[in-house]
């Protein structure tokens, strides 16, 4: 009779394990920029300061942690201190539609202004043709996966009463459609959205998304 494989083992907790774990997505993410996703765990793991079974047992494999490298760096530009955008916030905003559409415009400018996640979103694009096996990983990572901290503010607005969302993973992924991708895809084929397009698109989106989601 065939063994059951074994169940895959539970990140470790703590704040020491966290911050281990910060500082090997960190080595990742200087490393992959540098060498492509060709780079060697070993490598990894020196540049982090830790074990290479550390960096296995945070992350699992070299896919689980690329795609822990760039699901951070999309949500980045919510938390580059007080002027960004701040999406927690939101659930306790008198009015949403004007605390949504300010955090949209300083998000916004946080994307444009991002240059090590543009580096990122380019390098994905790049080795996805190599390693076909980044993007099965990606897939399976979800939405919600993908972009935590708006995923986690919505949810709180849905938990609140102030959004109805019945299926988060489109929700996540319409909010970005509307408020960043457009800054985005521009610079990525170097062209720069000038301010004023870029204020319309984001007010005009939030519009459109609260139409579709508002309580």
């Amino acid at each position: 009779m065939n063994a059951q494989p074994a169940a895959p083992k539970p990140a470790p907790g703590g704040a020491r394990a966290a911050r281990k774990r910060q500082a090997v997505v960190r080595a990742a993410r200087d490393l992959f920029l540098r060498e492509g996703f060709g780079v060697g765990m070993d490598a990894i793991a020196a540049e982090a300061g830790v074990s290479k079974v550390t960096v296995y047992n945070h992350f699992g494999s070299k896919e689980a942690l690329f795609t822990a490298v760039v699901a951070g760096a999309l949500d980045e530009p919510l938390h580059q201190g007080p002027e960004g955008p701040d999406l927690s916030r939101l659930a306790d905003a008198e009015d949403l539609r004007a605390a949504l559409t300010d955090a949209g415009h300083a998000w916004a400018r946080a994307v444009r202004a991002d240059d090590e996640g543009r580096a990122l979103r380019t390098l994905v694009a790049t080795e996805l043709h190599r390693f076909p096996e980044l993007g099965r990983a990606w897939r399976a990572h979800g939405p919600a996966g993908h972009h935590p901290a708006v995923a986690d503010a919505l949810r709180t607005l849905a938990d609140r009463g102030r959004l109805e969302i019945p299926d988060l993973e489109v929700a996540v992924l319409q909010l970005y459609s509307l408020l960043v991708f457009p800054q985005m895809v521009f610079e990525q084929y170097g062209t720069e959205l000038d301010e004023d397009l870029s204020e319309r698109l984001v007010t005009d989106g939030v519009e459109m998304f609260l139409r579709r989601y508002a309580a």
